[in-house]
């Protein structure tokens, strides 16, 4: 099982077992912290109770063994923050010590006193963990290569769970693609004894759901509390400006400490621009910083990224990649994340990966700010226009919608390029979003889920009129915006971005850290009026003030890309064959959980140019490519 992840720890390996007890634990070590033998896992807590698999980050580990210390002497044998970890849980337990932790991470721990296991995840999602049930026995990994390589693991595919794909691009958690297999959520400990061999739950275990025999989930950290709290009244523009950038400089300042080379992905965006910014202040070194550039027209962000290096005086590498470069990777997808996944900006984030990790073994990223400061387009759309909307009979509006859906995508992106109209990135894309939400009742989560699932129409699924399941969007916070973003942080920020981000640089050995989940800053953020985000419908207000007192409004200010690639224009061209190979009506037919007729409607569609459904078909495509590694990797481990 170990050896199936060897691309996530390639500097050392371990195994702790015992027979008596039934429970083994082995582990791969990406060293980061200490890179000697002091910090080989699984590790053992001093007085021998607990057995630690860990994988992840404590960045403030130190101030942990302070703490510590001061209850009493304690002789450290080195310098690694799995130590700091495994006597913490033995002095505090492991709820308290996780509450204490700044960081991300994945852990298993086994208590031999209480003959229990207990896998807990970090606060916001940033590292993976799976587990699940085969042949009486509890298995359990960062990936589910690890699980697959358990000997006598068979499983089906969860059509419950493949559903919430097909609408997301993702598996998000507690589901995995597998039945009985699923991840343990953000920020819960998950605890199973014996009882629990004997019971596989039917459905995912959840900290917000009921007790299942054997399996307790604990939620030690709930965004919910900062989001029912809500912002300070009192809070001025100044105070926020400055007690963000006082968070902000603290997370990056502990996720730069390590003893191998750190650097950060640029994208000349506010938000990678942020963290190089406070990075290049917090360390008289050059900061290394990393950008890939795109042959295609209208797709390379690179020029801004290298006037930001140029700007603030990085160590900047920047390689230009072409469609070929690109469209190489498609073969190694099923393989690198293991579960469909169907964000295209993957293909470009595991190139950008393998180019970092040929100079640094760390890159901070980006990621979350989005989320946190009302950066995307719905977010950003005024209540006073969707009231408007509103006026307008709901099959008019439809109507509507479909004919702005008539116009290619493409053909929309040309419009935008008119001297006389304001130049628009991905102009199309932003329009036929717009126009599927405007057939919705037009309340918050109609909005929201038109503007982020796919296959609204109907899931393409064969019996897809019984129930399949939605995620829950709890109603708790106080303005429609912040509704969206705390969705967004509970479900497309952990199932999409994060898991992206975490297998591509995982799959290249290069570890990434994402100060903007610092759980401070987090907290921080949902303290600070909505206001201070969205101004004059513009977002990310806050965090633009404290990036210009580093770099100048005209490097920054421009409208938002996405990490994008033409995927749909290569689908009508050198993706076709590929494409229709594994969209046949024959071989669709032949999985018993799809409807072959909807998916090749859309396809012809999409041939046609009649419409654009790159999202839901690079879904099915990414699907279908891991049903067929899924099945290859079984017929070759038989």
């Amino acid at each position: 099982m170990a050896d199936a992840i060897l691309h996530r720890g390639p500097d050392d390996g371990g195994l702790w077992y015992d027979d008596m007890a039934g429970i083994a634990l082995s582990h791969r070590r990406l060293s980061i912290i200490d890179l000697s033998a002091a910090g080989h896992q699984p590790m053992a807590s001093p007085c021998g109770r607990y057995i630690l698999s860990f994988n992840g980050e404590i960045y403030n580990h130190r101030d942990l063994r302070q703490l510590l210390e001061a209850n009493g002497q304690i002789e450290w044998a080195g310098q690694s923050d799995t130590e700091t970890l495994v006597h913490a849980i033995a002095h505090w337990g492991l709820a308290a010590t996780l509450t204490r932790s700044v960081g991300m991470f994945a852990l298993a721990l086994w208590d031999r006193h209480e003959r229990s296991l207990s896998l807990a995840r970090d606060r916001i999602g940033e590292k993976p963990l799976y587990y699940g049930w085969s042949d009486r026995a509890i298995l359990f990994g960062s990936e589910l290569k690890a699980i697959r390589a358990a000997a006598g693991f068979t499983a089906r595919t969860d059509a419950d769970a493949l559903a919430l794909y097909l609408r997301h691009n993702s598996v998000p958690a507690p589901w995995s693609i597998l039945e009985q297999v699923y991840k343990v959520e953000p920020g819960v400990i998950l605890a199973l004894d014996s009882r629990a061999l004997d019971c596989p739950p039917a459905t995912p275990p959840s900290a917000a759901g009921a007790a299942t025999r054997g399996v307790r989930c604990t939620r030690y950290w709930s965004l919910g509390d900062s989001v029912t709290a809500g912002s300070d009244p009192a809070m001025t523009a100044s105070q926020a400006v400055e007690q963000l950038a006082a968070r902000l400089r603290t997370a990056i300042a502990g996720q730069m400490i390590a003893d191998v080379p750190v650097g950060a992905f640029l994208s000349g965006g506010i938000d990678s621009s942020t963290i190089v910014a406070l990075m290049r202040e917090a360390t008289s070194a050059r900061v290394r910083t990393f950008t890939i550039g795109f042959a295609e027209t209208g797709y390379d962000e690179a020029p801004h990224a290298r006037a930001v290096a140029r700007h603030l005086g990085t160590e900047h590498h920047e390689t230009v990649v072409g469609s070929e470069d690109v469209r190489a990777v498609i073969a190694a997808l099923p393989t690198i994340y293991d579960e469909p996944f169907a964000d295209s900006s993957q293909l470009p984030t595991v190139l950008l990966s393998r180019i970092t990790r040929g100079t640094v073994t760390v890159a901070l990223s980006g990621d979350g700010g989005d989320e946190l400061f009302c950066g995307y387009n719905r977010y950003l759309m005024s209540r006073r226009f969707w009231d408007r909307i509103a006026l307008i009979p709901r099959p008019l509006r439809a109507a509507i919608g479909r004919g702005i859906t008539t116009i290619a995508p493409g053909r929309w992106d040309k419009l935008a390029q008119l001297p006389m109209l304001p130049a628009i990135p991905m102009l199309g894309d932003k329009l036929h979003k717009a126009a599927r939400m405007l057939g919705t009742g037009l309340d918050t989560q109609a909005i929201y889920r038109a503007s982020s699932e796919e296959w609204m129409s109907g899931l393409p699924l064969a019996g897809a009129s019984r129930a399949y399941p939605m995620l829950a969007l709890p109603d708790i916070a106080h303005t429609p915006e912040e509704r969206m973003m705390h969705w967004d942080m509970l479900g497309y920020l952990p199932n999409d971005i994060l898991t992206k981000v975490d297998r591509a640089s995982m799959a290249a050995g290069l570890e990434t850290r994402v100060p903007f989940l610092d759980h401070h800053v987090v907290e921080q953020a949902w303290r600070t009026p909505l206001a201070f985000k969205k101004r004059d419908g513009q977002g990310k207000w806050l965090l633009r003030q404290v990036l210009y007192r580093h770099v100048p409004p005209a490097l920054i200010d421009r409208p938002k890309a996405g990490f994008a690639v033409p995927i749909g224009a290569w689908l009508r061209g050198p993706l076709r064959d590929w494409a229709e190979e594994l969209l046949r009506h024959d071989k669709l037919r032949l999985d018993p959980l799809l409807d072959a007729g909807p998916i090749r409607q859309r396809w012809e569609a999409h041939l046609r140019g009649t419409q654009d459904w790159t999202a839901s078909l690079w879904g099915v495509l990414m699907y279908r490519s891991w049903a067929n590694y899924w099945s290859d990797s079984r017929a070759d481990s038989c």
